[in-house]
């Protein structure tokens, strides 16, 4: 069962709660805290990305940079940097972005997406978040000599592969798969599970593909997300964490002690993520800095003006 994780309050009075399940581990795995349930299978949606990066690079693709592996696992926001960085993938494997199957959409950016409606663009595939990873999937099937029109399908020899990194990985076999919002085929685990794999990443041999995926994105948080995302805001922040948040209210990251957590916001809003998240890295041991502080206590603005807060509820962690 989930408990208040949240609390939104405006001019001194609770307006909104947002209630979910937490859990922060060791390097071990044991758990130090424990909030709701943390042992049912969910689907982490875009946290799910560093390890299907993980299995891109175990089966063959081959970024040029850092930041081509970030983009790999990114949820971007369709900023000029992240749409040149999929063109580059895709170029480099011969590949064209009407190969991608992840539905077309504008940049999530503001800024992207407004400069992209003044030139009468319409929505496409390659601005849509997820585009960085099809590339790299299709990249992959490149190498593979693996079929590319059909590389959503759970039988495709890529998800096969996919599925097999995360059982290897995790211990979990046979998972039930769901569909994720761009059209793959996503594994289910639990918030223990999460939390343990985050940790594997962060605490694997520096020339390992685990390390690799980590290390890039702690290297380019903007590029795992973008403008004003809050892995972009929480990671420079916070020194050595590795962090990456999903769909409908999920996050999960570990600092480079190997400890970890793993948080599922029951009603799916974001808004409740960046502050959770903040104020967990400070429970595992992060610094309570200035900056780590206004993560943590998000403005509730009235007329524009902060009138009051989005915080963990306080002493729950």
């Amino acid at each position: 069962m989930s408990v208040e994780l949240v609390e939104v309050v405006r001019s001194g009075v609770r307006e909104c709660v947002h209630r979910g399940s937490v859990v922060v581990s060791r390097v071990d795995g044991e758990p130090t805290l424990t909030l709701g349930e943390t042992h049912t299978p969910i689907y982490p949606r875009s946290a799910n990305k560093p390890l299907q990066a993980v299995a891109l690079l175990r089966n063959g693709f081959v970024p040029q940079s850092t930041e081509e592996l970030a983009i790999a696992t990114a949820s971007h926001s369709g900023e000029s940097d992240h749409i040149e960085l999929v063109e580059r993938i895709l170029g480099r494997y011969g590949l064209t972005a009407d190969l991608l199957r992840c539905p077309a959409e504008l940049p999530l950016d503001e800024l992207a997406r407004a400069e992209l409606l003044a030139a009468g663009e319409l929505p496409q595939p390659i601005y849509m978040g997820c585009s960085g990873k099809h590339a790299a999937m299709l990249a992959t099937c490149v190498v593979n000599d693996w079929p590319l029109d059909s590389y959503l399908e759970p039988s495709h020899p890529l998800q096969k592969a996919v599925v097999a990194t995360f059982a290897a990985i995790s211990g979990e076999a046979d998972p039930e798969l769901g569909i994720d919002g761009c059209g793959l085929p996503i594994v289910p685990l639990s918030l223990t599970h999460l939390a343990r794999l985050y940790s594997t990443l962060v605490t694997a041999e520096p020339d390992s593909p685990e390390r690799a995926v980590a290390d890039s994105a702690r290297e380019h948080p903007h590029l795992l997300s973008g403008t004003g995302r809050s892995e972009a805001r929480l990671m420079p922040t916070v020194p050595g964490l590795f962090c990456k948040s999903g769909a409908d209210g999920i996050y999960a990251g570990a600092l480079p002690d190997g400890s970890a957590f793993a948080v599922k916001i029951e009603d799916g809003h974001e808004r409740a993520l960046l502050p959770v998240a903040a104020a967990l890295a400070h429970h595992m041991g992060a610094v309570w800095t200035e900056d780590l502080a206004a993560l943590a206590s998000l403005p509730v603005l009235g007329g524009g003006v902060r009138v009051g807060t989005i915080r963990a509820i306080p002493g729950i962690f």
